[in-house]
């Protein structure tokens, strides 16, 4: 049971609930501040002079005074009319993490939200009721309003949701129904407090970095194994090298490579070969994945702030009985560390199709063409190369800052956008097809090391390419790879592939 309080849900504790369907229970001083929180919400909904978010309409109708009789029913419609999104819905572990990081920013007591309508949003997310929630609709300003709004409509019934009794889409009273839940009617301000956050964008810049972080392991992994069929050396990830640069991702990826390679039989048979320097895709593999690394941290950071920062709007203030409006729904700082993920990716996937260009050139690899001993006849991995460089060709178009970008909505209020959801999902993207690049490698650089047979890679190699051709056999002739690299893409994104090794792969 993970206990979400508002201030320490970690990025760890987000994917064992959205991938492992972890239970998740709420605090009792967070309890605590709900309802303080929430007595001040009910003392300005009787009050006379407009207050943003309690007696107001929204956005460009924040002017508008809403007659008391009516402040339940203003609810209702902004959930309805918000829940414009479009296109194929988040995937349910972005939907699970949305939940989660919604659910930890209400525990902070300065939404005014009720208790049990915070409840029945976790109990909601432990039944497995998972609304459908369209990707697009976002632009990441007044909170990721769209998104939210779809997923909030479940809570009283309406919209759609799956995944109870392995049930397609079903309407959210029958989801409901189906998970022995009851639908809420809300209250004043409460729809607002559902929907006024960047919890989408941050949902998948917390999915998508845990994946990144994972694939930096297994591209050290792929890097390591490509040098050793390349015969290349490891004197420039010599420790003295890194620390006298500085970055710690550097630092920790060349320590990752001289590891993975120590008692290499390959590298000791090369070991006064006479070649002065290798190529920069693996002299400097530490320095480009050092740099991805380093980004990948930036965007840990944030996401360590976001996922417990109230990004409510307006802010209650319980100790001071105040409501104050502001601006924390947006979602630059989201928009910024997911770019940053990207062009990490992008990193990662261009020096890895750039290693598997030159482990299928002969000119460059010393091996045999194409990697098979029949080349002519046989095509060998000729096109699993080309597959690299059109997945990363298409990387590079995803490289572009969707945080560039800003465009004015909700007749000119909103005047300065983030884009913070339509950067989550280009990273997001950006994590699949980087994958695949990684993947390509791997099968290009053990087949380089089963043609250098009888000479044997290190231990922690060995391990690793021996549980990868538990499930892809060496290409002793033609076939299609296409199955092959997806097993491989599959493995690193379980994390089997840096498991295997004998070494912890930092």
């Amino acid at each position: 049971m993970i206990e979400l309080d508002g201030s320490s849900l970690t990025l760890d504790q987000l994917i064992a609930i959205a991938h492992d369907d972890e239970q998740v229970g709420l605090s009792n001083a967070a309890r605590q501040r709900v309802r303080a929180a929430r007595a001040v919400v009910d003392e300005y909904a009787h009050r006379d002079e407009p207050t943003y978010g309690i007696n107001t309409g929204f956005g460009n109708f924040a002017e508008v005074k809403i007659p008391p009789d009516q402040l339940d029913t203003l609810q209702i419609n902004l959930l309805r009319s918000h829940a414009a999104g479009v296109g194929d819905a988040l995937a349910v572990p972005v939907v699970r993490a949305t939940m989660a990081l919604r659910a930890n920013v209400l525990a902070k007591g300065f939404s005014g939200i009720r208790v049990e309508t915070l409840e029945l949003l976790i109990e909601m997310l432990n039944r497995g009721v998972h609304p459908r929630v369209p990707s697009r609709g976002s632009v990441g300003a007044s909170g990721d309003l769209a998104p939210l709004a779809h997923l909030a409509l479940v809570l009283i019934g309406e919209g759609e949701a799956g995944g109870v009794g392995g049930a397609g889409w079903v309407s959210g009273a029958d989801a409901l129904r189906h998970a022995g839940l009851q639908p809420i009617t809300l209250r004043t301000k409460e729809g607002l407090a559902l929907i006024n956050g960047t919890q989408p964008s941050t949902a998948l810049l917390g999915v998508t970095l845990a994946g990144a972080e994972r694939l930096a392991r297994a591209a050290d992994i792929a890097a390591a194994m490509s040098i050793d069929g390349l015969q290349g050396s490891t004197k420039p990830f010599d420790r003295r090298i890194h620390d006298a640069r500085g970055f710690a991702g550097q630092s920790i990826a060349a320590a990752n490579l001289i590891t993975l390679l120590e008692g290499s039989g390959i590298n000791a048979a090369h070991a006064n070969c006479g070649r002065v320097q290798d190529a920069y895709s693996m002299r400097c593999a530490p320095q480009v994945h050092g740099a991805a690394r380093d980004a990948f941290g930036f965007a840990r950071r944030t996401f360590d702030i976001e996922a417990n920062a109230a990004t409510d709007n307006p802010m209650v203030f319980a100790a001071t009985h105040e409501i104050v409006s502001g601006g924390n729904f947006h979602g630059a700082p989201v928009a910024l560390a997911c770019d940053v993920v990207c062009l990490g990716l992008v990193q990662l996937a261009t020096i890895s199709e750039r290693r598997s260009e030159r482990l299928v050139n002969p000119a460059l690899s010393g091996l045999p063409p194409f990697l098979t001993r029949h080349g002519g006849l046989q095509s060998g991995l000729m096109m699993a190369q080309v597959t690299a460089a059109a997945l990363t060709s298409e990387l590079k178009t995803l490289a572009h800052p969707a945080s560039a970008d800003t465009i004015p909505t909700s007749g000119n209020k909103e005047d300065h956008v983030s884009m913070s959801m339509s950067a989550g999902l280009k990273a997001a993207r950006a994590l699949e097809l980087a994958r695949m690049v990684v993947a390509v490698e791997l099968l290009c650089a053990c087949q380089a090391i089963d043609l250098l047979a009888p000479l044997r890679t290190s231990a922690p190699l060995a391990h690793a390419h021996d549980f990868i051709r538990t499930r892809v056999p060496v290409v002793e002739a033609d076939r299609s790879t296409s199955s092959d690299l997806g097993i491989i893409t599959e493995l690193i994104a379980t994390g089997d592939v840096e498991r295997a090794c004998t070494v912890k792969v930092n």
